[in-house]
């Protein structure tokens, strides 16, 4: 791990939570979470695609279970079953929220009076506007890495970076 700089990064990592690329990134983040620590904030984004049908009800449910107070996890577990949420929908959304012990009714009152229509509305134009096209696109140090074609070699690109600007953050690369 990094070595402490008093300083914090921040990932921006713009996802759909039924897109089976941000899936297999989840092992990234894990990655950059063991290496940088509390030194690097991870902060995941919505970018639903419109061919992910169930995909905005998903970014809606995991902004109720942030505001329970387990939205990582629950992006997490519901990222694990992207081919479900697929071919099952929005059940699927309440399921993971009662495996994590979340209100699950809760939940499906959420998608039903749009209380975080606004929030993924918000991430979805801002990704827009930095050019966001597809998932998983990652923005750190003001750098938009798309990891919606390959993702091969980007958390080798985001580990120079982080490093880089920590770094610079401690005085080291001046």
């Amino acid at each position: 791990m990094s070595q402490p700089t008093g300083r914090t990064i921040v990932l921006d990592v713009w996802c759909d939570l039924q897109c089976p690329d941000c899936h297999r990134a989840e092992g990234d983040l894990a990655a950059l979470r063991a290496r940088f620590g509390d030194a690097l904030e991870i902060r995941r984004r919505h970018f639903p695609l419109p061919r992910h049908t169930h995909a905005y009800a998903a970014a809606q449910a995991a902004e109720e279970a942030y505001a329970q107070g387990r939205g990582e996890e629950y992006c997490a577990a519901l990222l694990a079953r992207t081919g479900e949420l697929g071919e099952r929908g929005e059940p699927v959304l309440a399921e993971v929220a009662r495996e994590l012990g979340l209100d699950a009714e809760e939940i499906e009152t959420a998608l039903i009076d749009g209380r975080h229509l606004l929030a993924v509305d918000a991430d979805e134009a801002e990704g827009r506007a930095i050019g966001v096209t597809g998932t998983p696109t990652y923005v750190i140090g003001g750098r938009r890495l798309d990891g919606g074609r390959s993702q091969e070699g980007l958390r080798e690109r985001i580990e120079e970076i982080a490093a880089s600007l920590l770094a610079q953050g401690s005085g080291l690369d001046r």
